[in-house]
């Protein structure tokens, strides 16, 4: 006969909303560690598993958060989910994980999918948020509790939101690899087929601008999220005749810039010897890279429990209205993969 919860309180020696608040790790249990204990136990005696399913949809609640990546191929993301995960656990949450795989229009179908799953709020990286301004207001209107996970941007999102601010990371590597002697600047840019470059281009060029180099000492390359493309995409680059070639290139992820690194050795380069490489995510394999990677961070640990807890107390107060918006800084994080510009470059950089 199927076991009820009913019998587990039973069993336990506790009314039945209190076994039904423990078993489901709601937050609001003022239950005891025993009393907590003797309910499990009972439960794990009788074979006790709530249907959840059914559970939340008579409360409106699962104890589930989803979460939306871009690419589980890359280990940042993979990473940050982990760490979410994590979060999310110690506050009584599972965790839906989804990934868009880098396709703009799966993103769009991933975005609505896991906001009428049986979660009780989302958490995503977003491509753009111009491209997603319907969306967005649609779940400020109080759908699903949302928080968006981004670049920094000028205008508030409508919803709570989690931002990286690239510019601080950004300055620190165009200061260090300028600092030794580079003149001739690429940036790697990965990017979703049909996705906007941003504010990306315009804000390295002006860094470089405050450096005295215009746009003839700097080459701007799109790619792809793979490391073939970023790989392909620098090959192409690093074997061009035209002259003077890049000696220093900043990569919009880690895997680039390893498919960098790895183009640059193709054609009998040598990293940093000849061309000093920046990636962005620190990913854990930066550091063990028989190059260590030079990289700009950003606070993965810090952005993803900050997620959770916007998510949660959101979740918990229902009627909140303000707003939350979290600015994370990044940091550059100086490596073997930086060095002196080749000795040519810097004789030429100092008849400047």
């Amino acid at each position: 006969m199927k076991v009820r919860l009913k019998d587990v309180a039973a069993l336990a020696g506790v009314a039945v909303n209190t076994a039904s608040t423990i078993l489901n790790r709601r937050p609001n249990s003022w239950a005891s560690k025993e009393t907590e204990a003797r309910v499990f136990k009972a439960a794990e005696e009788l074979g006790y598993k709530p249907n959840r399913a059914a559970v939340g949809l008579r409360s409106g609640r699962f104890n589930t958060l989803g979460l939306l990546i871009p690419d589980l191929h890359n280990p940042f993301y993979t990473s940050f989910a982990d760490l979410l995960e994590a979060e999310a656990e110690k506050r009584g949450f599972d965790l839906i994980l989804e990934s868009w795989r880098v396709n703009l229009q799966r993103e769009q179908h991933c975005l609505h999918d896991l906001v009428d799953r049986q979660v009780d709020g989302v958490a995503s990286f977003l491509s753009d948020h111009h491209v997603h301004q319907q969306f967005l207001a649609e779940q400020a209107r109080g759908r699903r509790p949302f928080v968006a996970i981004h670049n920094a941007v000028s205008d508030p999102l409508p919803v709570d939101s989690v931002l990286t601010d690239f510019s601080g990371g950004l300055r620190d590597a165009v200061e260090s690899l300028y600092a030794h002697g580079h003149r001739q600047f690429a940036f790697l840019c990965a990017l979703a087929e049909g996705q906007d470059d941003g504010k990306r281009l315009e804000l390295f060029r002006q860094m470089l601008a405050d450096k005295g180099i215009s746009s003839g000492g700097f080459a701007f390359v799109r790619c792809g999220h793979s490391i073939e493309s970023a790989h392909a995409a620098a090959a192409q680059l690093l074997s061009r005749a035209k002259s003077p070639r890049p000696t220093a290139l900043i990569a919009l992820n880690d895997l680039s810039a390893i498919g960098a690194i790895r183009a640059a050795v193709d054609a009998k380069l040598q990293v940093p010897r000849d061309l000093s490489v920046v990636g962005v995510d620190d990913i854990p394999f930066a550091r063990f890279h028989p190059v260590s990677l030079s990289t700009i961070a950003q606070p993965i640990d810090e952005m993803a429990r900050k997620a959770v807890e916007m998510l949660v107390d959101r979740i918990e107060n229902p009627e909140k209205t303000h707003l939350e918006q979290c600015i994370y800084p990044t940091r550059f994080i100086h490596r073997e993969s930086v060095a002196d510009a080749p000795k040519t470059e810097r004789a030429v950089s100092g008849r400047k």
